[in-house]
């Protein structure tokens, strides 16, 4: 008979505070590194004090310990409202109610922009970011798919989805964010996600 495996109470604590050491040492590595390419485990390892190999057992790899960054950076960042915004019963209030999250999440995050413009040149970087991306369009997708009129076409459907995805981007809001606050620019979005969706509901009578 094998021997009953025990976890101590006490041990699986302290891993999980370590973790969210780690978690937090590399959030601020990225937030105030001087280069993007310098994070790596043995970076984020001697930030939070702890061994490359601690960090490697908990993560496994640099695009797991980015992945759980990111997860961290969402949730701070109240991207777990979106379940709420899809659930809503008017397709178009969650469209708005989704734009007021993502500006929300793009401006209150100084690493969120780091990120972005280390899309040019880091490939592990921009792969991880554009699989983030595209649960957003996913999203989006959803919504189109419940305001549409049932004879827009596939392809009046995706064109309003790849707009909406990039009125909804991090790119987009930074350059309309010049001169104007997160609210000014989030109206701006909004208005422009609406004037998207003519073409999928026709004219108003």
């Amino acid at each position: 008979m094998l021997p009953r495996s025990y976890v101590s109470p006490a041990r699986s604590a302290a891993a999980a505070e370590t973790r969210e050491r780690v978690i937090e040492a590399a959030s601020r590595t990225l937030r105030e590194g001087e280069s993007i390419a310098r994070f790596s485990l043995d970076t984020v390892a001697k930030a939070a004090g702890v061994t490359r190999l601690t960090v490697y057992n908990q993560f496994g790899s640099r695009r797991g310990l980015l992945e759980a960054v990111f997860d961290e950076i969402a949730r701070h960042g109240g991207l777990h409202q979106l379940a709420d915004a899809m659930a809503m019963a008017d397709p178009r209030a969650a469209l708005d109610r989704m734009v007021e999250i993502f500006c929300g999440f793009w401006s209150r995050d100084s690493a969120v922009g780091r990120l972005h413009d280390a899309m040019a040149t880091d490939p592990e970087f921009a792969e991880v970011l554009r699989e983030r991306n595209e649960r957003r369009r996913h999203g989006v997708a959803a919504l189109i798919d419940r305001i549409a009129r049932r004879s827009a076409s596939p392809q009046a459907r995706k064109d309003t989805v790849d707009l909406i995805f990039t009125l909804t981007s991090y790119p987009t809001f930074a350059s309309l964010s010049a001169g104007r606050s997160r609210d000014e620019v989030c109206r701006v979005l909004q208005t422009a996600c609406r004037a998207a969706l003519g073409p999928l509901i026709g004219p108003r009578t």
